[in-house]
């Protein structure tokens, strides 16, 4: 089924950027400094979609409550500010999607709960700043993700009535987000998902497992040119 919208919202981490090898070596800097072995990539990597929280329960064995964890939370979020931009890169098959979207002038934005401390400078140093329609954090407005207050304010921003939107990520909290936002919803099957995850019983409207089945989802195609 072709998706008839005019705009696409992706999520950050997992969809658009693949920000986990930053994410993982900051996990990894603090166990090195305490004296314990670096935990695999992959072990840490379908982590990432539950934030801090899942690093450091990873990383640690603990969860929020613990009496060490919101200083071991606030220490992963320094480490990783200084190393935010180290490895992260948009992932490399979503780049001529990107494009795609550009040459046709369908406007496309992000929305992640991200903060905006990490978000804005990760998404102007890897020059999508002026590309992006609109940025959508997870301190933006109220509420973050599955709340579909986020989705909302970007489908206000871009000037686009929710129905007409397309939202395209990797966790349930996205799927959730946009079905109360009454926008079409993609997984992104490249994505962080985790250990146990089930993202065909999300309720989403389509599971694409390569970035390159996006355009045809919405009606055409990355191998054709565009008009001039």
């Amino acid at each position: 089924m072709t998706l008839h919208v005019r705009a696409v919202l992706f999520d950050l981490d997992g969809t658009l950027i693949d920000s986990a090898p930053d994410l993982a070596g900051a996990c990894n800097e603090m166990r090195a400094e305490r004296g314990l072995a670096a935990l695999p990539y992959a072990e840490l990597r379908r982590m990432v979609g539950s934030g801090a929280r899942g690093m450091i329960g990873a990383s640690f064995g603990l969860a929020p409550g613990a009496p060490e964890y919101e200083a071991l939370r606030d220490e992963f979020l320094a480490r990783y500010e200084l190393r935010m931009m180290r490895e992260t890169k948009v992932f490399d098959a979503m780049l001529p999607v990107l494009s795609w979207l550009d040459e046709r002038r369908i406007p496309w934005g992000i929305v992640t709960n991200k903060a905006t401390r990490f978000a804005a400078p990760i998404v102007t140093g890897l020059g999508l700043v002026s590309r992006a329609a609109t940025l959508v954090c997870g301190d933006t407005v109220a509420h973050s993700k599955p709340h579909p207050a986020p989705l909302l304010e970007a489908a206000r921003q871009l000037g686009v009535a929710p129905p007409g939107c397309v939202y395209v990520g990797d966790d349930r909290r996205d799927v959730d987000a946009g079905r109360a936002a009454a926008m079409a919803t993609v997984v992104a099957g490249w994505g962080y998902l985790g250990a146990g995850d089930a993202p065909a019983a999300w309720g989403a409207d389509h599971l694409l497992q390569h970035p390159d089945e996006l355009p045809a989802l919405i009606g055409g195609s990355l191998n054709e040119r565009s008009l001039p």
